[in-house]
């Protein structure tokens, strides 16, 4: 079956990083409550500066430091208020796709020494379960043309590329590393080919 979404409803939200609208669909594949929060007129753009962003409540709510998912968030968003016009897909597929229960288990295996991607498979998954057919049907009933990534993932473009959407350009979303998230980060750049600069070590 081929999925459908409905924009059901637009609000205006005013945040830090100036005003946006945000669009709630729903959608065919699942019932989760993924929207969009859109700045300035993209209808028609080219190379409109976009941000898919999956859930993670540890980062973006509570500020965790195992991750760069928060940092990324805000940096975002800010991105985006730069330009003047943009869009923030906000996809409800937390611990790249196998939920909140299995991430924070996932995150104990990491305290035993296992890195993010051996402790997603320990746990019967594989190392991203992510989709992105929603974010292309999004973005297709926002009517942009052409789309500037903000991410570090190639991973993520193809994915969009193979989905129809045209991807001009990308914008790297590079955050601070510290010991919290060095392991982390070190697996997304080692294991899932992420563009990612390392510290030099001293």
């Amino acid at each position: 079956m081929k999925a459908t979404i409905e924009d059901k409803v637009q609000t205006r939200i005013p945040t830090k990083h100036g005003e946006f609208i945000l669009h709630y669909y729903s959608n065919s594949l699942d019932d989760k409550e993924h929207v969009a929060f859109v700045k300035g007129d993209v209808a028609g753009k080219d190379n409109v500066p976009v941000r898919i962003h999956s859930e993670c409540f540890t980062g973006d709510v509570l500020g965790s430091r195992r991750c760069d998912c928060g940092e990324q968030l805000d940096m975002a968003l800010d991105i985006i208020n730069q330009a003047g016009f943009g869009v923030l897909i906000y996809l409800r597929q937390e611990g790249r796709g196998i939920g909140l229960l299995k991430k924070l288990q996932a995150y104990n295996l990491q305290d035993q020494g296992l890195d993010t991607v051996d402790a997603n498979i320990k746990l019967g998954h594989a190392a991203d379960e992510r989709q992105y057919d929603i974010a292309a049907l999004m973005l297709n009933n926002l009517q942009v043309r052409s789309i500037a990534l903000i991410t570090n993932n190639p991973q993520k473009i193809d994915e969009l590329t193979k989905l129809g959407i045209l991807v001009n350009d990308r914008i790297p979303i590079e955050t601070h590393i510290h010991h919290d998230n060095l392991s982390y980060l070190k697996t997304k750049m080692e294991r899932m080919r992420h563009l990612l600069k390392m510290p030099d070590k001293k």
